[in-house]
């Protein structure tokens, strides 16, 4: 009886180790591909729950120890480091995770890793700007963008993301300096979206915009004639700003072999693709080649700062928009 009863105990653990919960605040359609494909290769089941960032970083504080999640999926570096500061990540120990993810792309103490790569860059109008007119963010500021610059609302978290970049790169006096001459050159209020921001630099509102490059794909694959370019900025300088989606092992997993296992696998050529492709990003893996469409927009260096910078400095970056005007 007791070794039935130690048999049954091991199988329930053995299907108990078959299965993993994931907090998600990517889109469905988005991530059902990849756990599909990982349930295939495995027999792992995954469960998942998708919402916004806001909503899973406070579910996961109040359920605590009891939460079924064994990882957290989410968008921008911002985000995962709020996620680590409120305790709800550990840290990963994988020679996998640091072979295939750059270290400016994950957390310094391997709590959350980048899966996929947003450059945060340069749209402009082919019609009415030469690409040797234009540089960096920074020279955006300057009285030649007068009345020429269209933007997305401070209060998104890319926005945030690429202005604490800024401070940390410029210090907090030159940064906001730059931010005011942004606002200066306005050619109409912030826009909602990305897409509003370029839908404007078409129409002949303004002549250039800062949004992700993933944007401009979706514009792009709707109407390949649209007489908008992108413009990889920084180039001589600190290079493009970018930012990742990206996950991490919660604290109370009840699975984290399994949970390690799968992020080791979403860092592998053979998941990468699938991460990047559905919405026009970049692999995080640097040995993975980006989709046709994104390699057409040519390549470029990224900004080696690591992108916990968007985390750490994204309270001082809103108060400093707040103080520049920029709404």
């Amino acid at each position: 009886m007791a070794a039935a009863a130690l048999v049954s105990a091991s199988s329930t653990l053995a299907l108990a180790a078959e299965e993993l919960v994931v907090y998600s605040a990517r889109n469905e359609q988005l991530i059902k591909p990849l756990f599909d494909a990982y349930t295939a290769k495995t027999g792992v089941e995954i469960k998942f729950v998708t919402d916004k960032e806001g909503p899973l970083l406070a579910r996961l504080q109040a359920e605590g120890a009891n939460t079924p999640a064994d990882l957290l999926i989410t968008v921008d570096a911002g985000n995962l480091w709020q996620a680590a500061k409120q305790g709800v990540l550990q840290p990963v120990g994988s020679s996998v995770l640091e072979q295939n993810i750059p270290a400016h792309l994950r957390a310094t103490n391997n709590e959350w890793f980048g899966l996929s790569v947003r450059a945060r860059t340069l749209v402009y109008s082919s019609e009415r700007v030469k690409p040797a007119e234009l540089s960096t963010y920074e020279a955006l500021a300057e009285p030649q963008w007068k009345g020429r610059l269209c933007l997305r609302t401070s209060k998104k978290v890319y926005n945030q993301s690429l202005v604490a970049t800024l401070i940390e790169r410029h210090g907090e006096e030159q940064a906001e300096a730059i931010v005011k001459g942004w606002v200066d050159n306005l050619a109409a209020p912030v826009f909602s979206n990305d897409t509003k921001a370029m839908d404007a630099v078409a129409a002949g509102q303004c002549d250039v915009a800062i949004v992700n490059t993933y944007y401009f794909g979706r514009l792009e694959k709707k109407d390949p004639s649209i007489k908008l370019k992108l413009f990889f900025a920084n180039q001589q300088t600190s290079g493009v700003h970018v930012n990742v989606s990206g996950a991490g092992v919660t604290k109370y997993s009840k699975n984290v072999a399994g949970a390690v296992k799968f992020l080791e696998w979403m860092s592998s050529a053979e998941a990468q693709n699938l991460i990047a492709d559905g919405n026009m990003e970049y692999p995080a893996n640097p040995a993975v080649k980006p989709s046709a469409m994104v390699a057409a927009w040519g390549e470029f260096k990224q900004d080696d700062l690591n992108v916990e910078v968007a985390g750490s400095r994204q309270a001082e970056a809103i108060k400093l928009m707040d103080r520049a005007g920029y709404r």
